[in-house]
């Protein structure tokens, strides 16, 4: 006979698949009515199923999410809509509609989509990366690009940048010293975190590793829950009930971020009469300046804080990955990158920050690694009003999604667009796809965006750069490399709907030290 128990998750369960069907046929009578009624033209669908919409079409689980933008817009078109169960977004593919949208029509696309309940963010209304465009959002952008992450502020950490990948250059001459073989992206993403730890917050992770690590796991962790929990908006209202349990995983361990912060911004205030200001320092003066023109709380420091480390740490690590993994899959390349620095730098000192502005082809292989691996594989935008897009209607409070993958590997635009082909961005007539434009990475060229665009554009891009470029020149200036299992690096994308663009497998590597760092001078 069925238990109480057993009759309990029959209900439940015809419960949600009743629900689900009923909001399916309201939604598609609802949406057939309206399209009807109004005449207007929306952008092409691929055929759909029934309740789940086009989410079948990527359930493939050994293929990658860009890989699967891709074959959507090859086969349906550069703009698509598409339907995820109780969600829809726009899928941009092509610069012309992305120019159209991020430039001719920004100040209707400036705002960014939430993809998750804000029931289970205790940050919600503080989020900087996700705040609409207003008052808020200006002052923390002008915040951004005037004092946290200006040039002048950039260069008084440069020391500690240049401190770190110096620890990451001691462990490898160790490890070459030895037999065994190491997780060079592991190392890549704590060098990371410690960069942002030390310079936001002054957290020293040779004296205090436990606190540095807290941080990495538990941004790690949010990256992970706060994904799942985006991806359950296909349930549409039943996403509120939080049937999976990620609601209440991401407000636990945001609860255990603010208390870490907390704890740090408190011994900030305690000892105010200490040498030398963090970002912690600078944000917590234009907390406490009563002429500021936005009174920011501690919940608003926080939200910064973590938007911070979310964005930072691992996209940082990812590009000095794909990018060294380009090099040491095409060694012609790796031995020219390294000519350049040693005619540039010698070989009696590191190559350093301050070198890499004479350092062009340090430069182009950079800019050609985030063309064809952007750390962040999309971004996203929401439309304001409706609007007409290449005669194609927008409804009001449309989510825009711009396809990375087939906007930087677009055959009309770039030739040979699936090489890895640093030449291209040398600038000289005679190379590929040259122009000034992509030279200067400002985000102008709607066919090169790894970090968008417009007033959205990311303000962490000069300490991203700055952290590449110097790693990666330390790195081929240092070190040639044995790859367990191979004479190359698997370059392949990991499958899954993750935001960020990780290799399928481990960067687990054997160091062979040609320049010790070490023994310099």
């Amino acid at each position: 006979m069925a238990t109480t128990s057993d009759n309990g998750v029959v209900y439940y369960g015809s419960f949600v698949v009743g629900w689900l069907i009923f909001t399916y046929i309201i939604q598609s009578l609802f949406r057939k009515l309206s399209n009807y009624r109004s005449g207007a033209r929306y952008p092409p669908s691929p055929p759909a199923l029934p309740l789940i919409g086009h989410l079948h079409l990527f359930l493939s689980s050994n293929t990658s999410f860009p890989h699967k933008l891709h074959s959507l817009a090859t086969n349906y078109g550069p703009l698509l809509q598409l339907h995820l169960g109780a969600s829809s977004c726009i899928l941009v593919s092509s610069a012309k509609y992305a120019k159209e949208i991020l430039k001719t029509q920004e100040l209707n696309f400036v705002d960014r989509p939430e993809f998750s309940s804000p029931d289970y963010n205790i940050y919600h209304g503080s989020d900087f990366i996700l705040a609409p465009y207003g008052t808020y959002w200006r002052f923390l952008k002008k915040l951004c690009m005037t004092r946290l992450l200006s040039n002048s502020t950039l260069h008084q950490f440069t020391e500690i940048r240049e401190q770190e990948i110096m620890r990451l250059l001691e462990y490898l001459v160790k490890v070459s010293e030895g037999t065994e073989f190491c997780d060079l992206g592991a190392r890549l993403t704590t060098m990371m975190n410690n960069v942002i730890c030390r310079m936001a917050m002054s957290t020293r992770p040779w004296e205090n590793a436990e606190e540095a690590q807290k941080i990495k796991k538990l941004i790690e962790e949010l990256a992970v829950v706060g994904g799942k929990l985006s991806a359950g908006e296909i349930l549409g209202p039943l996403g509120k009930f939080d049937l999976l349990g990620y609601g209440g995983k991401l407000t636990n361990a945001l609860k255990k971020f603010d208390q870490l912060v907390e704890d740090i911004m408190k011994k900030h205030e305690e000892d105010s009469g200490r040498q030398g200001k963090d970002l912690m320092d600078i944000i917590m003066e234009t907390c406490n300046d009563p002429t500021s023109e936005v009174k920011l709380t501690r919940k608003d420091i926080k939200a910064f804080f973590l938007d911070m480390f979310m964005a930072g740490t691992d996209t940082s690590s990812i590009a000095v990955k794909w990018t060294l993994g380009e090099l040491i899959n095409h060694p012609q390349v790796y031995k020219k990158l390294r000519q350049e620095i040693l005619s540039v730098v010698g070989s009696n000192r590191l190559v350093k920050e301050s070198d890499v502005q004479n350092l062009p082809y340090l430069q182009a292989c950079v800019k050609e690694s985030l063309r064809l691996h952007p750390p962040s594989v999309l971004f996203l935008r929401q439309g304001m009003e409706a609007c007409t897009i290449e005669g194609y209607n927008l409804k009001a409070k449309s989510r825009i999604i711009f396809n990375l993958h087939s906007l930087m590997r677009d055959p009309n635009a770039w030739e040979k667009p699936n090489e890895f082909i640093p030449e291209r961005f040398m600038g000289n007539s005679n190379n590929l796809n040259a122009n000034k434009e992509l030279m200067e990475m400002k985000g102008q060229n709607f066919d090169y965006l790894p970090f968008g665009t417009g007033r959205r554009v990311c303000p962490g891009a000069s300490l991203a750069l700055a952290m590449t470029h110097s790693t990666i020149g330390a790195l081929v200036q240092c070190f040639d490399w044995k790859i367990k299992g191979g004479d190359k690096v698997d370059l392949r994308e990991a499958p899954g709907f993750a935001a960020t663009l990780a290799m399928a497998s481990p960067f687990v590597c054997y160091p062979v030290t040609r320049y010790n760092p070490l023994k310099q001078g």
